[in-house]
């Protein structure tokens, strides 16, 4: 069997996983969410979930790639040495190809608008422009021209092709943003944005907690690219010493510090411009932004650096997505990686290709599917770490910690409990807005325990099963 590949150095699993969490998930979905969810309120609740649930959960991800060396089909059946473990890495591998279908969509417009920026083409009536091109034949032919970009960089492999670009790309969004974010200050009008963005609402959050909850917790398992098994990918490549709670709490701050020096630039300049920044749904940052560059001094410049960050941005958090079904390939089936590439890729042009065509379906699937799948994915990937694992788990979770050894059994007992409710509260909640079921607060705290507890109960007695099998 041919050697696999790995990293050549910590700094560049940091530097990819930041990468892959800080995409589309940061520069277009986070601004457009917090403008339509009360601003501050939304992002005080994202910041939460964050830290209580983003940070352990990235940890329990990491612990299960580096300990299943391999990708989530092959690392899951040997962790829980059953046939649901390689249902579940399949079903990881489906969120992956679900989420980048329409992820590749976004991200050709992204290129088409990156490339008619110097001109300002979209100036002039930014709503009409949008409409003629965000679905159809065209808005097909640019994902596949993103795809394209994003499967030559994973061809190459993970030391060649992955880390090479994310050490370029990623840097280069933050210098973009931080040069923006400090132009954006200086810009009139920007104080009611600035109050809106990070200002507190207590009355705002107590009368739509709940209905901010949803968004915020999607939100935050979508930009950490938690529970579709791509992080567990990238650990699969990490060398014995490396510290993964320190790396975990690199990559987690730096993403959200991403995250929220996009709202700097997005939310006051389009305060400073008088436009409402909850209006446009995914298309906020292409319609209202294109407003707000068009009444700008040297509007055809910002927007263009703007594009570029938003474009590195997108490319780096697609190779982690391209590389997980690619890599199951390599690894389970023996597919050698350009061929992988090239089939992967075949099926996420066709995929992706309908979603460009269907402006509802992509809408749903962006939306509700993809925080199911994650959400999902997520609670899967605590009960293996915490009830079938354990001590497996505690002792990957010390390899290399060195400071942060203490630090062990809180996190599994916050993985064995707390997680497990928050996660399956936020995915009760979800799903009886979805089905228009009306559950109270109390309603689904309950859901939630009730199912943590029978969940633990079925796969105490599996884990016994297990260690008597072993041991007989």
């Amino acid at each position: 069997m041919a050697t696999r590949d790995s990293w050549v150095s910590n700094v560049g699993f940091v530097l990819a996983s930041v990468g892959s969490a800080a995409g589309l998930g940061n520069l277009w979905r986070f601004p457009w969410l917090t403008a339509g969810n009360g601003g501050s309120a939304f992002l005080l609740v994202y910041l939460l979930i964050v830290v209580g649930v983003g940070v352990p959960g990235l940890l329990a991800e990491f612990v299960l790639g580096r300990l299943g060396r391999q990708t989530p089909v092959g690392a899951l059946r040997s962790l829980t040495d059953s046939r649901w473990g390689s249902v579940l890495g399949g079903f990881n591998v489906l969120t992956t190809l679900v989420i980048l279908s329409f992820y590749s969509v976004v991200g050709g417009w992204i290129l088409r608008y990156l490339l008619v920026s110097p001109t300002g083409a979209y100036f002039d009536q930014p709503q009409q422009y949008f409409g003629a091109v965000n679905y159809g034949l065209e808005a097909v032919a640019f994902h596949l021209l993103f795809l394209g970009i994003v499967a030559g960089i994973v061809f190459f492999g993970v030391s060649r092709g992955i880390e090479r670009v994310s050490k370029v790309m990623l840097p280069g969004v933050v210098l973009l943003l931080v040069g923006l974010a400090a132009w954006t200050a200086t810009q009139p009008g920007t104080a009611d944005g600035y109050a809106f963005y990070l200002g507190f609402d207590a009355d705002y959050l107590a009368a739509n907690f709940l209905r901010v909850l949803g968004p915020a917790a999607g939100q935050a398992l979508f930009t950490l690219s938690l529970g579709a098994g791509v992080m567990l990918t990238y650990a699969s490549y990490l060398d014995e010493d490396a510290s993964l709670p320190r790396d975990t709490l690199v990559i987690a701050v730096s993403n959200t510090l991403i995250g929220v020096l996009a709202g700097l630039v997005v939310i006051p300049l389009l305060f400073s411009q008088g436009i409402d920044p909850g209006q446009g749904g995914p298309g906020a940052l292409f319609v209202a932004l294109a407003r707000a560059f068009a009444s700008l001094p040297g509007g055809a410049l910002v927007a263009t650096a703007f594009f570029a960050a938003v474009l590195m941005a997108a490319v780096t958090s697609a190779i982690s997505l391209l590389e997980t079904p690619v890599a199951t390939l390599v690894d389970t089936v023996g597919v050698p990686r350009r061929r992988a590439t090239a089939l992967i890729s075949a099926l996420l042009a066709a995929t992706g290709s309908g979603l460009a065509l269907a402006s509802s379906i992509f809408e749903f699937v962006s939306g509700t599917v993809a925080d199911l799948l994650l959400t999902v994915g997520l609670f899967a990937f605590l009960a293996i770490v915490a009830w079938l694992l354990g001590d497996e788990a505690l002792a990957e979770f010390r390899a290399g910690a060195g400071r942060f050894d203490s630090l062990a059994v809180p996190w599994l007992l916050t993985v064995s409990w707390v997680l497990p409710v928050v996660v399956l509260f936020s995915l009760t909640n979800t799903l009886a807005t979805l089905a228009g079921v009306s559950i109270g607060f109390g309603g689904r705290a309950v859901v939630a325990v009730i199912g943590t507890v029978g969940c633990r109960l079925a796969l105490g007695l599996r884990n016994a099963d297990r260690t008597s099998a072993v041991e007989g």
